[in-house]
């Protein structure tokens, strides 16, 4: 299988590339900046793309592309950052930009180009998206510049031998309307790699490779209901049969019926060994008077890992999780300093602690990929591409402690705005919706008389993966359609808020 190499510098946008080249059906795979050289020969790319960076090459003490990188023999191709630093590596000139660009740039194109061959003829439009302050103001010996904009004098380069390319723009972003035809030509025509990565041939290959590790082992799997964990129990099963079990614990802040529905999908219809276990008094009585969000999550994380290990009776050597590449990523390649948003519910303690060997099937997958690979499997699609649920659940969706009053409240609420969503077409084309009890009451009159009662918040959000969002512009009559569905039908609700904050600086969920 042809595989390219993405050699992270810290750039925000680093799995987007990976992402573009996947959907050329070619394999690829992240790695920092400083991978060694060895390892690099190991994983055999058909070529290497350099990432972009939020540190400025012309700065000491940051990011250093090793020079040998770009002697193995394979096209490379560098993206803003990475542009600059194979100038840097084979005697080119950086400069600050006397105008820096952010935004969208029209490309003048040489015609001799091999990387930008196409763009700006027909139907590839040559506008491109710019992110600077530094440029390149000399190219390299045996270079010449492929790319201008009207402020950016080397907006591409590449030697006349075609080996080393480079693009100061950013073509993996949805801005660059170009973006996929230049990794088009980089991938397939450049490094003339093979497309054939495709779900089909990824699932013989990991059922294979589940049949090999697992053997006759049996293996746990906690199933949220989730997508991930639905689909990695999906493909496990698919290898093994019933030697994988599979626990679902009802922590009593699930959706409205979400664990019948979890126990229809995987006992009845598809036949797993499933067990279910409703620990929903244990959750909240640990959770009684506890306001602080991250001390809701720790409570959860550490009461789910006590109730899974309690229910995880039956022998087995395999614990499988449906980690994906982006968690992969955040634990092995290059970031700047960051600090904590909020902590993560999963169950990283268990392996260990069980004495248990992790199985992760869906490790080299994107979220995208995970749901393609669902709907080959025959999971169905109302599953699949459900909106993003919080491992801590509804406890993160009531501000201030938590209590099955309450809990009931903001079920019934949220199942009304995610049915009125479905029935007005609305909910696929949003990333996320939910409803936030808040711990506020407000005066109001029904049937002529006075309540004070709770206030509710609507969001949801437009996103492409999760890590920008904007407030999704639902028209005036559907939020008052569902505004009156919710005070009329829910007890306890009398005044119903949209939120318009975008992430960032907000989160997308409140706590």
């Amino acid at each position: 299988m042809d595989k390219i190499l993405v050699l992270d510098f810290g750039s925000q946008t680093t799995q987007l590339i990976a992402r573009r080249v996947r959907e050329l059906n070619v394999y690829s795979e992240i790695h920092p900046f400083n991978m060694p050289l060895a390892k690099i020969r190991e994983f055999k790319p058909k070529g290497i793309i350099l990432s972009g960076s939020p540190a400025r090459v012309i700065e000491k003490n940051v990011p250093r592309l090793d020079k040998e990188a770009l002697n193995l023999g394979v096209p490379v191709m560098g993206i803003c950052y990475g542009l600059q630093e194979i100038s840097r590596v084979l005697g080119g000139g950086i400069a600050g930009a006397a105008t820096r660009e952010y935004g969208f740039a029209e490309i003048e194109c040489d015609k001799r180009s091999k990387l930008l061959a196409g763009v700006g003829l027909g139907d590839v439009p040559s506008t491109v998206w710019m992110s600077h302050n530094d440029i390149v103001d000399r190219v390299p010996d045996r270079f010449f510049v492929s790319a201008r904009t009207k402020d950016c004098p080397v907006a591409a380069m590449e030697d006349f031998s075609g080996k080393f390319f480079g693009t100061q723009f950013h073509p993996e972003v949805t801005h660059t309307k170009c973006g996929r035809k230049i990794l088009e030509n980089f991938v397939l025509k450049i490094c003339v790699c093979e497309p054939s990565w495709t779900m089909k041939s990824f699932i013989e290959k990991e059922i294979a490779a589940i049949k090999e590790v697992v053997g006759r082992d049996r293996v746990i799997l906690g199933l949220s209901g989730g997508v991930d964990s639905s689909v990695a129990a999906a493909l496990i099963h698919k290898a093994i049969g019933n030697n994988l079990t599979c626990i679902f614990v009802d922590n009593g802040l699930l959706r409205k019926d979400e664990a019948k529905q979890v126990e229809k999908l995987f006992r009845e219809r598809f036949k797993y060994d499933l067990k279910c276990i409703d620990a929903s008094g244990h959750f909240l009585k640990e959770l009684k008077d506890v306001t602080d969000p991250e001390k809701k999550r720790k409570i959860i994380g550490r009461v789910f890992i006590e109730v899974f290990e309690k229910a995880a009776t039956e022998p087995a050597k395999f614990l499988a999780q449906g980690t994906l590449y982006p968690d992969v990523i955040e634990s092995v390649s290059f970031r700047g300093p960051s600090s904590t948003i909020k902590s993560h519910h999963n169950v990283g303690g268990l392996p260990k602690k069980m004495g248990l060997k992790l199985l992760e099937p869906l490790r080299e997958l994107f979220k995208d990929e995970v749901r393609t690979l669902g709907a080959e499997l025959g999971l169905p699609k109302e599953l699949l591409h459900r909106h993003p649920f919080p491992g801590p659940g509804l406890a993160v969706r009531i501000i201030g402690s938590v209590n099955k009053k309450d809990l009931d409240i903001l079920r019934e609420a949220d199942d009304i705005f995610i049915r009125e969503l479905k029935g007005a077409g609305y909910y696929d084309k949003v990333w996320q919706a939910f409803c936030v009890l808040l711990p506020v009451c407000t005066v109001g009159v029904m049937g002529d008389e006075r309540t004070y009662e709770r206030v509710l918040a609507l969001r949801a959000v437009t996103s492409t993966d999760g890590m920008t969002a904007d407030w999704a512009e639902l028209p005036a009559e559907f939020l008052k359609k569902v505004s009156n569905g919710i005070i009329n039908s829910v007890r306890g609700i009398n005044r119903v808020v949209y939120d318009i904050s975008s992430k960032p600086p907000a989160t997308i969920e409140w706590e």
